[in-house]
């Protein structure tokens, strides 16, 4: 898969073989979703969820993104997502991986992030309550963006907890949800 855009813009990361089927998240999707966020990204810290291999994270880096961390169930994709996300520490960017179940490390998490991006199978059916743990345990920071990768045919809330939905991005039979913490909800206080 190629980076669309920022300092790694060009390179190619490779596809890992694993026990579940990589879905990467298309070009043209990846590209729009950084346009809309990517000016914002310098020194910001970003977190990828349902990774696969390492993309997402990567052209969080290639943006501008200080502190990237990524979290991928399947460890057989462990090699080929180290391999990918060694072009970041080229830019000076150290990517942290986590192999385990995104549900348990959104548990065990203790960190806030400026941006989280979900992007589980599309067969996955637990979408709003992983955005009900990270509203729940406040790991998205005071102004951060919570983004979720979907299929059209599903449906997910305009409001979860106290996270509100501010922007709505269609693909084909993708869309990309953009979620806020509400202004004057008790969480956006902290």
């Amino acid at each position: 898969m190629r980076i669309t855009g920022g300092k790694l813009k060009g390179r190619y990361t490779d596809t890992p073989n694993g026990k579940m089927a990589i879905r990467p998240a298309m070009d043209r999707m990846r590209e729009s979703l950084f346009d809309i966020i990517g000016r914002d990204l310098p020194g910001k810290s970003f977190l990828d969820l349902f990774s696969g291999s390492g993309t997402i994270a990567l052209e969080a880096v290639s943006h501008g993104a200080t502190e990237v961390t990524l979290c991928e169930m399947d460890k057989s994709k462990a090699k080929t997502v180290f391999n990918n996300v060694k072009m970041a520490e080229e830019i000076g960017v150290r990517v942290k991986c986590h192999f385990m179940a995104v549900e348990l490390f959104l548990k065990r998490c203790k960190k806030r992030y400026d941006y989280i991006f979900f992007d589980p199978p599309f067969p996955y059916k637990f979408r709003q309550e992983l955005i009900e743990t990270t509203a729940k345990r406040n790991l998205l920071s005071d102004g951060g963006t919570l983004m979720i990768h979907y299929p059209a045919e599903d449906a997910l809330p305009d409001k979860i907890e106290n996270l509100v939905l501010t922007d709505k991005r269609i693909y084909g039979r993708s869309i990309v949800n953009f979620y806020k913490v509400e202004q004057n909800s008790p969480d956006s206080e902290n």
